[in-house]
């Protein structure tokens, strides 16, 4: 089955005149474009773990709470949920919870956590990055399977037959992948779904580890699973006023964490090629977007699109439009154009 949704990292929403709006007003927007997502009829809306000034979602799980209550139909889960740096088994109780208030819509997407922001914070040592999420993955998958739960490792305590509450139905997990061929492996490991976190660059460049996925899945005795598609974009009428709207944003954000994360800064080159074909930006009108989401979903077999909308200074009214475009325009051509 072939589904499409909407991802977000709840950046600071601004108003009319550019000015940067509260913590608490943001928060409450983003409530009101998750309902919305449900209205034009999408599958998923997710929001990813921040813990920053310009990204104020640090308890997300809250939050689609919150919009679990105002909708009926849409899943509703992290993008991603960084693991390394929480506990598993609270991580496993709130999505649990969740999946008890959503009435079976809750899906969790783990990752390592390309922001590091949250290791300082919660005290955890940056050399400790790979053991950390292997084992509390490990941890996790071994909750998922229900009924007491024995586990020993070195990041946290030990658990021996222990009844971990509450107890309500599996939900869909899967593993937010970066660029590592080892983590396209792990997750197949696990019989979790793969996600593609595609954020620079030629999105074909991926379709090697769609095929690594699937035949480690097949290795390890596991059913195929999903692998979906996780890119930022930004929909407009046009494609001039699209590009137009989401350029100048786009400089400030990635020109800022270039300067702690190795990005380089872009330049209306590099930009027009993000944008065009070949790049990894879905920035346009809905037919430009449609056409290159349906291309990039059969270059990497995928059967999940979730689009990361939203950038540190557009606005509400801006954001609700892309949705609005997306759910009603967008998502049906793809549809229409992968049948």
């Amino acid at each position: 089955m072939t589904t499409f949704g909407l991802d977000t990292f709840g950046d600071v929403t601004h108003d009319a005149s550019g000015t940067p709006l509260s913590h608490a007003q943001t928060i409450r927007d983003l409530v009101d474009q998750g309902v919305l997502a449900d209205q034009v009829g999408l599958d998923f809306f997710g929001i990813g773990e921040h813990h920053t000034a310009d990204m104020p979602l640090s308890a997300a799980d809250v939050v689609l709470a919150a919009i679990a209550a105002r909708t009926s139909s849409i899943h509703l889960g992290s993008a991603v949920t960084v693991l390394s740096s929480d506990d598993p088994v609270r991580v496993f109780q709130r999505f649990s919870t969740l999946n008890a208030l959503s009435d079976g819509r809750a899906e969790i997407i783990l990752g390592r956590g390309s922001s590091v922001d949250s290791f300082p914070l919660f005290g955890y040592d940056l050399a400790d990055y790979e053991d950390l999420f292997e084992e509390k993955t490990h941890l996790f998958a071994e909750l998922l399977k229900g009924g007491p739960v024995t586990w020993q490792g070195k990041t946290r305590a030990a658990l021996h037959e222990q009844d971990v509450v509450p107890h309500t139905e599996p939900f869909p997990t899967w593993i937010g992948v970066g660029g590592s061929p080892q983590s396209v492996v792990r997750a197949a490991s696990y019989g979790f779904s793969l996600m593609l976190a595609i954020i620079g660059g030629h999105p074909g460049r991926f379709a090697p580890f769609s095929e690594l996925y699937k035949h480690a899945l097949e290795k390890f005795g596991h059913e195929p699973q999903p692998i979906g598609i996780h890119s930022p974009g930004h929909v407009a009428p046009t494609d001039e006023q699209a590009r137009e709207e989401f350029w100048p944003h786009y400089l400030d954000v990635i020109g800022r964490l270039g300067k702690t994360r190795g990005f380089a800064t872009p330049t209306p080159e590099s930009y027009a090629h993000e944008v065009g074909p070949h790049g990894a930006l879905f920035v346009g009108s809905p037919e430009t977007v449609a056409q290159k989401m349906a291309r990039t979903m059969k270059k990497l077999d995928a059967s999940r699109f979730d689009l990361k909308y939203g950038i540190g200074g557009l606005s509400h009214d801006s954001l609700l439009r892309t949705i609005e475009l997306y759910g009603t325009r967008v998502v049906p051509r793809v549809r229409e154009l992968l049948d």
